[in-house]
C-alpha cells in the first residue's frame, strides 16, 4: 500500500516530479536518469527508452516520499543504554553510510558544470569532502571502541561487577573527548555549510540539480544535529555519570 502524496502519472515529466519533492531524484540517479536540463521527457518514455517497468519505477518514487519521523514526546533519557546505542547505529549511523556518498556525488557533479556561477560551492564541496572522510572515522571509533565500552560499563554498573572501577579506569577519556572535541568539531562544518548556501536556500532561478543538492545538505544537517544531540545530550553524559559513579565506589 503506498500514500500517494504527489500525483506521479505515466506522463508526468521527470523535472517536475523532483521539483514537486526532492526525494525522488534517488531514484532516477539509482537509474542514471537525467533529472536536470535533459530531464523534460515523460516518465514513461524514459522507462521505456530505459528497458524499465513503469509501474515498478512509480512504486520505488511514492516509496521515496515516506515521511519516517520521530515524535518529540519521545523520552530517549528513558531507554536503556543498549537500545539508545543500537538506536543511534541503526538509524544515524546507517544513514551516514548509505547517503552521505549520494550527497557528495550529487554535489561533486553540480560543481563541476556550476563552478565558475558559484564559486563557495567549489569549498563546500570541499569541505563536505573533508568532513566525510572524519566522520567514516569518527563512526568506526564509536562502533569499535566507544559503544562497546559504554555497553561494558553499564552491565556491570548495573549488575555492580567488580572489575567495573578498572575498565573506567583505562578507556573513560576516549569518551569525554569525542563528547568535547568530535563532535564541536563536526558541528562547525555544519556552521559553514549553512552560511555559504543561507541555510540552504538556492537562488531563485536555481536549476532542479542546484534545489536537489541544497535539500540533500539540509536533510544531512538535521540528521546530524539529531545525531549529535543523542550522543552530546543524552547517551555520552549518562555514561560520564556511570564512570565517575563507579570510581567513587572504588575509592
Amino acid at each position: 500500500m503506498y500514500l500517494k502524496l504527489l500525483d506521479i502519472r505515466n506522463d508526468s515529466y521527470v523535472t517536475d516530479i523532483v521539483m514537486q519533492d526532492y526525494r525522488t531524484s534517488s531514484v532516477f540517479r539509482k537509474y542514471n536518469i537525467d533529472y536536470c536540463c535533459g530531464g523534460k521527457l515523460p516518465l514513461q518514455m524514459v522507462c521505456e527508452l530505459r528497458g524499465l517497468d513503469t509501474e515498478q519505477v512509480k512504486k520505488e518514487l511514492y516509496n521515496s516520499l515516506r515521511n519516517i519521523s520521530v515524535s518529540n514526546s519521545l523520552i530517549f533519557n528513558d531507554w536503556s543504554i543498549d537500545f539508545l546505542i543500537d538506536y543511534i547505529r541503526h538509524i544515524h549511523h546507517s544513514y551516514l553510510v548509505i547517503c552521505l556518498p549520494e550527497i557528495a556525488d550529487i554535489l561533486e557533479r553540480f560543481v563541476e558544470s556550476h563552478k565558475t556561477k558559484y564559486p563557495l560551492i567549489g569549498e563546500l564541496a570541499d569541505s563536505l569532502k573533508r568532513l566525510r572522510i572524519e566522520l567514516l572515522s569518527h563512526l568506526d571509533e564509536e562502533e569499535k571502541i566507544i559503544f562497546p565500552y559504554i555497553k561494558q560499563i553499564a552491565h556491570a554498573y548495573e549488575s555492580h561487577e567488580p572489575y567495573a572501577g578498572l575498565l573506567v579506569r583505562t578507556l573513560r577519556k576516549p569518551v569525554e573527548k569525542m563528547m568535547n572535541h568530535g563532535h564541536d568539531h563536526i558541528a562547525k562544518y555544519l556552521h559553514c555549510f549553512r552560511e555559504v548556501t543561507n541555510n540552504y536556500t538556492p537562488p531563485s532561478h536555481a536549476c532542479i540539480t542546484h534545489k536537489v543538492a541544497f535539500s540533500k545538505l539540509e536533510e544531512f544537517d538535521n540528521d546530524l544535529v539529531q545525531h549529535i544531540h543523542l550522543e552530546n545530550n543524552i547517551l555520552f553524559p549518562r555514561a560520564i555519570a556511570m564512570e565517575r559513579e563507579l570510581l567513587r565506589l572504588q575509592d
